[in-house]
């Protein structure tokens, strides 16, 4: 059994390398039997600020799991801040004993930080590291991926810059430009009902918005823009295995 959180496909690429049909965290948090069993279970899911989604850490302080081999398998960009052991530390806080966490590099969708275009460019190496990732899962091999001192201070660092600003600083990172026509895409790819279409135009809605920067990347009048500069507004991204219906599947709240 695998979970997955996605804003752009990565996550869900990996989870189906992993398993056939993955299961997606928005389409099963609300429900009311959170207790799963299998030989195996697993969760697939970005790194935002080195850390797992809001939602992802909802779903595992909330679920409860009975299986003899608990894995995490975490997707990046650029660096992942010691996001192995800052998940450890996760699982150790909701009880649930993890056998093997790994990270795996791939293009980062941040657009205030990153040139889509260019991210598409670049050779991350994804099916070599994959190859060895399912070759331990394979094995049951338990593994807490190497932190370096280099990844603590980086995420030190982070944490520093964001005690600087408001704490619901990234609850108002998007914003909904004239040039939005209703299509509702955005509100498709959003996991947690923070994109409505009102009156023919997307409102973005802060409060549960978990910054995937789905429906930014979604939108194909790129209508929905940053409130910070980002480095190509003219670039977008989507990951080129997974298609836009995996993606509404995956997250759509209707």
């Amino acid at each position: 059994m695998v979970f997955y959180f996605i804003g752009t496909g990565n996550s869900l690429y990996i989870a189906k390398q992993i398993e056939e049909n993955p299961v997606s965290i928005p389409q099963v948090i609300h429900s009311e039997n959170q207790e799963y069993s299998a030989d195996s279970i697993g969760i697939v899911a970005p790194v935002y600020g080195h850390e797992v989604p809001s939602m992802v850490k909802e779903f595992l302080k909330n679920a409860v799991f009975h299986t003899d081999y608990f894995y995490m398998i975490l997707t990046y960009g650029n660096r992942h801040g010691g996001a192995a052991e800052l998940a450890k530390k996760l699982c150790d806080e909701c009880g649930i004993a993890v056998h093997y966490i790994n990270v795996i590099v791939m293009a980062d969708n941040w657009l205030p930080s990153f040139d889509m275009n260019e991210q598409k460019k670049m050779e991350k190496h994804i099916e070599e590291n994959m190859a060895a990732i399912l070759a331990d899962l394979g094995a049951r091999r338990n593994r807490i991926a190497e932190v370096t001192e280099a990844d603590r201070a980086a995420h030190r660092q982070f944490l520093d810059r964001m005690s600087r600003m408001p704490a619901d600083a990234w609850q108002h990172l998007l914003q909904v430009t004239d040039a939005c026509v209703g299509c509702g895409i955005c509100e498709k790819v959003c996991p947690a009902t923070s994109v409505r279409v009102t009156d023919g135009k997307a409102v973005h809605i802060p409060g549960n918005c978990q910054t995937c920067l789905a429906c930014a990347h979604a939108c194909p009048q790129k209508a929905i823009i940053l409130t910070v500069p980002e480095v190509n507004p003219d670039a977008r991204y989507r990951n080129e295995h997974i298609s836009l219906q995996e993606i509404i599947k995956a997250n759509c709240q209707k």
